[in-house]
C-alpha cells in the first residue's frame, strides 16, 4: 500500500546500528526508505551498512558532543539530501540503587536520553519547518508510564521525552512538522538480557504483566515506526504509541 511507502524519504536514526536501532533501521529500507545511521561504534555501523545494503549510510559521530550536532546535520543534509524523518533512538540506562546514583551518573544519563535528543531535533526541525514538512520520532519507555525502580535517570529522560513530544507537536504542527514517540515495552535485546538475566525475578514480574504473554521483538518496533513515518500517519501528531504487548494495562 502506497500510503505506508517511505519511498523516496531521508532517514535519520540515532542508535541505527544495534538492536532497535538495527530493526527501525531495517523496517524503513523495507518500506523504501534510504536511511542514515548515527552512531559513536563504527564498526556497528559498517557492519549494519554491509547487511543492510545501498539505501544505508552511517555517520560516526557522539551526539553527547552538543557543539559538533549543527556542523553534522549540515553534512547530512549537503551529503544526502534534505531530512524527511527523524528517529531518536540512541540511549543509555544504568539500573542502580537511586541512593546510589551520584551526580555524574545522572547527568550521563540525562546528556545522552535528553540533552542529546532535543539538540539534534532542534537543529534537524530549522530545515524541516522552513520546507513545512517532515516527521520526528521519539524512542520513550515504559519507566514513563509507570514507576520502574532503580532506573531514576532514565526514567526522568523519558518522562521528559514524554513531555517534549507534547510542546513540539503543538508548537511545530502549524509548520507541518509531526512529532511523536514509540514507547516499547520489554523487546527481546542484548540490552534486555544484560538487564534481566542478572534479575529473573524482575524478567518474571515484566512477564507477567505483559497480556499477550511473550517478550517482544526489535521488528515491532520498526514497524510501528514505518507507520508513524508515513504518510498513513499524517493526521497524527503529539501521541505516544505503546507498543509492550498490554504491559501498560497489565496487573
Amino acid at each position: 500500500m502506497d500510503i505506508f511507502s517511505l519511498k523516496n524519504k531521508r532517514i535519520v536514526i540515532t542508535g541505527g546500528g544495534s538492536g532497535i536501532g538495527l530493526a527501525i533501521s531495517k523496517a524503513m529500507i523495507d518500506a523504501g526508505g534510504e536511511i542514515i545511521m548515527i552512531g559513536r561504534n563504527e564498526a556497528s555501523l559498517q557492519a549494519a551498512k554491509e547487511a543492510l545494503g545501498s539505501n544505508a549510510h552511517y555517520v560516526a559521530q557522539d551526539i553527547t558532543v552538543l557543539g559538533e550536532i549543527p556542523g553534522m546535520v549540515a553534512k547530512i543534509e549537503n551529503d544526502f539530501g534534505p531530512i524527511d524523518v527523524l528517529v531518536n533512538n540512541a540511549g543509555i540506562n544504568m539500573k542502580k540503587p537511586s541512593i546510589e546514583v551520584t551526580d555524574e551518573d545522572f547527568q550521563r544519563v540525562m546528556n545522552t536520553n535528553l540533552g542529546a535528543t532535543f539538540s539534534l531535533t532542534r537543529e534537524v526541525a530549522k530545515s524541516m519547518i522552513s520546507r513545512k514538512s517532515g516527521s520526528i520520532l521519539m524512542i520513550s519507555s515504559m519507566a514513563a508510564y509507570y514507576g520502574l525502580d532503580r532506573v531514576p535517570a532514565y526514567t526522568a529522560a523519558k518522562a521528559a521525552i514524554e513531555g517534549l513530544v507534547k510542546t513540539l507537536a503543538v508548537e511545530w504542527g502549524p509548520h507541518q512538522v509531526r512529532v511523536n514517540a514509540i514507547a516499547p515495552g520489554f523487546i527481546d535485546t542484548a540490552m534486555m538480557q544484560t538487564a534481566m538475566n542478572s534479575d529473573p525475578a524482575r524478567m518474571e514480574k515484566a512477564l507477567g504483566r505483559t497480556s499477550l504473554g511473550y517478550f517482544g521483538k526489535p521488528e515491532h518496533i520498526g514497524h510501528a515506526a514505518v507507520f508513524l513515518s508515513s504518510e498513513a500517519a499524517s493526521y497524527v501528531t503529539g501521541v505516544s504509541l505503546r507498543v509492550d504487548g498490554g504491559n501498560a494495562i497489565g496487573f
